[in-house]
């Protein structure tokens, strides 16, 4: 059995907290920055590799960080996590995610079923319904091919899957992989309803309704909303739309329904673009066997997180090395910069699982705990960020680690050459001299234009955007805010925070206000 305790009680912590800091400038600057530029990365699935030699750690510190590792028994807790054990202890649930794209460790035994069997069923179920979408099996009521599929849900039923299917979507259509479009409903503004249902030939549309419990007021009021158009179409709603939800909701027999695929109470939102969630969407749009690659480059970047060694286990030790710097160092945010077009939601959607799922004050137990916790995240796809927040970054008061994301070639494969260089070499020059520059910055003696550099950052770089490279690279993400939640010891699988509104904006509904509520729905007119 492994032992929950907070970070503040562990020796290792205490030394990790006295380490001589790295001076950065002289670290990555001249033939010690080419040195520990070769020599700091780590090996990733899918040909990707983690490079973090421009952070503030060397050898001393990475020696730290492992004996904290071990201390806090990181890997231990990963390994119970797999194997079944309740790690959400918030809502007293397994924490299964993992399990939809491999099996880690012991069958896991649940609700009378071999959860891993359960997810695979699924993933079959999805596989065979979107091949008869794709060969005509299933049509609209005229008889004619769906052209174009709508996801409606909200949070992790739609950030993860739109960001998934935006970094695969040019890959697809260069690799004749292509199936339909698909588009996402998530706002409960109906302007953004509006706004896809006028962009979309909805009588070739088929919709994916997902929500576990079957009761998301947003996405039930989508679905009304999309409803509502189909029915003035002179359509059948029931003939285009499936549900992806629990086996429990009122969904799941529903014959509102042309088909529903299930998930459990053992995924959050967050960590469910591996399972149906995302498998039905991103299934129908790029076929069932790229999702299949998805989830094997997913899979091989979990084999790695089961490593003790922190410099054979790129998500433990990225995980430490943001630990170090949220908790030794005192750095309050974290940018997630990818150097690729298609990754251009992919920081939204880190967003939400770092900050859903740190963003806690009181460890498993429901005690406050006395140091930081998570970071916050932002980001967007460079080169466009440079022109916009990087100026803080570069020369603001706080100092922001970064964590880079490139690849060595485009999706497209093809390019012009201008002026000597590529689009594609342009925009990797671009990257790699962030790098140095956020880390060595300039001396000048004009204050206005100088750098003091020391700003840390680490790149994450593949070959091109694959899905086995993107299912990899999610991967990485998930279990480093895994580990980071086990080095805090707080519960990363649950999401209190976010009840707190929803019940408020059901009294406001309901008309059950008072004092400064009231007044705020008297001023928005409801």
């Amino acid at each position: 059995m492994v032992a929950w305790k907070n970070m503040d009680t562990l020796n290792s912590f205490k030394e990790m907290s006295e380490s001589k800091r790295v001076n950065l400038v002289e670290a990555m600057s001249g033939e010690n920055g080419a040195k520990r530029a070769k020599e700091y990365s780590v090996p990733m699935a899918a040909g990707l590799v983690y490079n973090y030699a421009s952070k503030e750690v060397d050898d001393e510190i990475l020696d730290k960080l492992s004996a904290f590792a071990n201390e806090a028994e990181l890997v231990g807790k990963f390994e119970a996590l797999y194997n079944g054990e309740v790690v959400n202890t918030g809502e007293k649930r397994l924490v299964l995610h993992q399990m939809t794209r491999g099996q880690l460790g012991a069958p896991v035994m649940a609700d009378g079923v071999d959860k891993r069997e359960f997810y695979v069923a699924q993933q079959e179920k999805i596989a065979e319904f979107a091949n008869k979408v794709h060969s005509g099996e299933i049509t609209n009521a005229a008889g004619e091919k769906f052209t174009t599929v709508v996801q409606i849900g909200i949070g992790g039923s739609d950030l993860g899957p739109r960001a998934m299917y935006l970094a695969l979507e040019n890959w697809a259509k260069k690799n004749g992989t292509f199936k339909m479009d698909a588009k996402f409903i998530s706002n409960v503004d109906p302007d953004d309803a509006a706004a896809v249902l006028a962009s979309t030939d909805v009588a070739h549309a088929i919709f994916v309704l997902v929500s576990k419990s079957g009761t998301t007021l947003e996405t039930l009021t989508n679905e009304s909303f999309v409803k509502d158009a189909l029915a003035k179409a002179g359509l059948d709603a029931s003939k285009h739309m499936i549900a992806v939800t629990s086996e429990t909701s009122p969904l799941a027999k529903s014959s509102d329904y042309l088909a529903a695929f299930f998930m459990d109470d053992y995924i959050g939102g967050r960590f469910s673009s591996t399972s149906a969630v995302g498998g039905a969407v991103l299934s129908l749009a790029f076929g069932p066997d790229v999702f299949a690659r998805f989830l094997n480059g997913a899979a091989e970047e979990d084999k790695l997180a089961m490593n003790n060694d922190i410099k054979n286990n790129p998500a433990l030790l990225d995980a430490l090395i943001g630990v170090y710097e949220r908790n030794v160092l005192g750095y309050e945010a974290t940018a997630v910069l990818p150097y690729s077009q298609a990754l251009s939601r992919f920081p939204a959607h880190l967003q939400q699982l770092d900050m859903e799922s740190n963003g806690k004050s009181v460890n498993r137990f429901g005690e406050p705990v006395n140091y930081k916790t998570g970071p916050i995240i932002f980001g967007e796809p460079g080169t466009n960020g440079q022109h916009s927040f990087y100026q803080l970054l570069h020369q603001g008061t706080d100092i922001v680690p970064l964590q880079f994301i490139g690849f060595k070639n485009s999706q497209i494969g093809t390019d012009v050459d201008i002026q000597g260089s590529t689009s594609q070499q342009k925009l990797c020059a671009n990257v790699a001299a962030q790098i140095v520059a956020f880390a060595c910055g300039k001396k000048d003696e004009d204050s206005n234009k100088n750098f003091e550099g020391g700003r840390p950052s680490s790149i994450i770089i593949g070959e091109q955007l694959t899905p086995e490279a993107l299912g990899a690279l999610l991967a990485h993400f998930e279990n480093k805010v895994m580990f980071q939640g086990f080095a805090w010891n707080i519960n990363s699988f649950d999401q209190e925070g976010v009840q707190l509104g929803k019940v408020l904006a059901k009294k406001v509904l309901a008309h059950e206000t008072d004092g400064a509520l009231k007044v705020y729905s008297d001023l928005l007119n409801i």
